[in-house]
């Protein structure tokens, strides 16, 4: 008899980032995961503030480097033209595995080179991972993320429960 595999039906937050709109990869990064055979469910382009990315990285917030990051993931370190990011949900069956195989490890040195990460990742000269693309590494990860990045209407479909509030007398739609 054979075993047949628990595949989860998953959603997964991957952003592109300024490095890979400095290199063009944006379409290469896309056609890439679409071999994923996942569906987008939200996209949009994002200009990051400092609290975003503190949120984002809320584990590496307090870490010397953190300035270095900060200036790296905003698109700070390359220019007014490249300070923005893009963000998408990506939903389907092991989406979170999926999406990792096809970027390959954080560390790009340490990456296939058959991956997103290992094709065009590199480390720059003050030791920060240019890495191109981040994904989501768990259910956990990506529920924090999702909320973090996208409100609840800026997704096609409902995913997480919501509710609704009222602000100025308007009905507004928030994680609940």
């Amino acid at each position: 008899m054979e075993k047949k595999e628990n595949k989860k039906h998953q959603y997964t937050l991957v952003i592109i980032k300024p490095d890979a709109l400095v290199k063009s990869l944006t379409g290469n990064i896309l056609t890439r995961l679409s071999e994923a055979r996942l569906r987008i469910i939200a996209a949009k382009v994002v200009k990051v503030t400092r609290e975003l990315a503190e949120k984002h990285y809320a584990h590496l917030k307090d870490k010397p480097f953190f300035n270095d990051l900060y200036e790296y993931f905003s698109g700070k370190t390359y220019g007014h033209e490249y300070e923005r990011i893009l963000v998408f949900v990506y939903e389907g069956e092991d989406a979170i595995d999926r999406v990792r195989k096809i970027a390959g490890a954080t560390n790009p040195l340490e990456a296939d080179p058959t991956t997103i990460r290992g094709a065009y990742g590199r480390i720059n000269k003050k030791g920060i991972m240019e890495n191109v693309i981040h994904c989501s590494d768990s259910e956990e990860s990506a529920e924090r993320e999702i909320k973090l990045w996208f409100k609840p209407d800026e997704i096609v479909e409902p995913i997480y429960p919501t509710k609704i509030v009222y602000k100025d007398n308007y009905p507004v739609l928030e994680w609940a």
